[in-house]
């Protein structure tokens, strides 16, 4: 795969990355937003970190180190890749945004796997 540009984004504001590959990348369905009224190309739950995982960290910042080491771990047990090079054709050299309804976005799961994909792709 080239390199592409990989950027986060609360689900509840407007796009800022045009013609991108919009993943949302929660486990739960975003609270108050329509099905129909989000612009989003595929919901990947399967890199979203587990219910487990998700409930421990409760997006309490003291413990964000060791959720993104945890996190990081879980995602070496998914092919991310193969998910990536599906959603996306390895020939597309439009940038990825991560769709997440976190308020923290620099202390999300979002964040993670930005860096995580950023490193792979």
């Amino acid at each position: 795969m080239k390199r592409r540009k990989i950027a986060v984004e609360r689900v509840y504001e407007k796009p800022e990355t045009d013609n991108a590959v919009r993943l949302l990348v929660d486990r739960l369905w975003p609270r108050g937003v329509r099905r129909d009224e989000l612009p989003f190309d595929d919901w990947a739950k399967e890199l979203a970190p587990s219910t487990e995982l998700r409930k421990w960290y409760g997006h309490d910042t003291t413990r964000f180190d060791a959720f993104a080491a945890q996190y990081r771990a879980e995602l070496d047990a998914v092919p991310v890749r193969e998910y990536i090079e599906r959603v996306t054709p390895t020939a597309d050299t439009r940038p990825i945004v991560l769709l997440t309804a976190s308020k923290d976005l620099a202390h999300s799961h979002a964040s993670v796997l930005a860096d995580y994909l950023r490193a792979i792709v």
